[in-house]
């Protein structure tokens, strides 16, 4: 793995913030930027035969027309996505930050992202693509597949970007929030950062040795960090606390257990990141 962040762009209007939340973290991790931009095969390929049922010589003389228009379409593609690309590398550059590279791929994102995630340190995408439904607030098509399907901390930007001075961390004691505690600590995207750990439940001698277990960890690391144990369901009262807290992002774990499990996995994590207006960096 390499000191890299990998940003997947697209002609979303989540592309700007993306490129924002990248240049930060770049910046905090002193690391390098990878762009990419996915065409789908879906889009490109079309998805009818608008031939039909025709006579021989006028089916062959459409199909010939349809097939130049493919191609037409296949090359505003192509074009459109390296227009995408450069006005990123624009982005980032003029924040004063290294482009590493810049990749053009076609098919599906998850496995375009998984060819290249290995020497990646956080994966970044917004919350929305192109086809953004902004009435129903639905999640663009490839977040939460995305998401499952990466072995990297996933960071979903939010629709605008301004810079971070807190981070929340949803903790519910499990494996994969445990592994989230030891990543904030480790990674200096969030020194100086102030660090909320919070569990949503009820208060027992566990939950607050998990809680005081997670602050050690990181006051180990030198981070100024703060515990609440607060009652309640977790997407409601963590909501709360980040319109509360204003411009922080939330961490946590993308698998769980007791009643957090029950926000995170599944149709629960598209909700999740749904209705967060903070980013949220996710990890397996």
């Amino acid at each position: 793995m390499t000191n890299t962040i990998l940003a997947l762009v697209d002609g979303s209007i989540y592309a700007k913030s993306v490129c924002d939340h990248a240049a930060w973290a770049a910046g905090r991790m002193e690391a390098e930027v990878e762009l990419m931009h996915v065409i789908d095969r879906i889009v490109s390929e079309g998805n009818s035969d608008l031939s039909g049922s025709i006579a021989l010589g006028a089916r062959t003389a459409l199909l010939d027309k349809l097939s130049a228009l493919d191609e037409q379409r296949s090359k505003l593609l192509q074009q459109k996505g390296r227009a995408i690309l450069d006005d990123a590398r624009e982005v980032i550059e003029t924040a004063g930050h290294t482009v590493a590279s810049a990749h053009l791929r076609q098919g599906e994102l998850v496995e375009a992202v998984h060819a290249l995630e290995n020497r990646a340190a956080m994966i970044m995408i917004g919350k929305r693509g192109e086809e953004a439904d902004f009435a129903s607030l639905k999640l663009g098509s490839h977040v939460e597949g995305l998401v499952r399907a990466s072995h990297r901390p996933v960071f979903v930007a939010s629709r605008a970007f301004k810079p971070l001075d807190r981070a929340i961390i949803a903790y519910d004691g499990g494996a994969s929030s445990q592994r989230v505690v030891d990543h904030v600590a480790r990674n200096p995207l969030f020194a100086g950062l102030k660090i909320e750990v919070i569990t949503v439940g009820q208060r027992t001698r566990e939950t607050e040795r998990g809680l005081e277990d997670a602050s050690a960890i990181l006051t180990g690391a030198g981070l100024d960090v703060e515990t609440h144990i607060l009652a309640g369901q977790p997407e409601e009262v963590l909501g709360k606390r980040v319109e509360e807290a204003g411009s922080c992002m939330v961490v946590m774990g993308a698998y769980g257990h007791s009643r957090i499990r029950s926000f995170v996995i599944g149709s629960t994590t598209s909700e999740m990141l749904r209705s967060c207006k903070a980013p949220v960096l996710l990890m397996r």
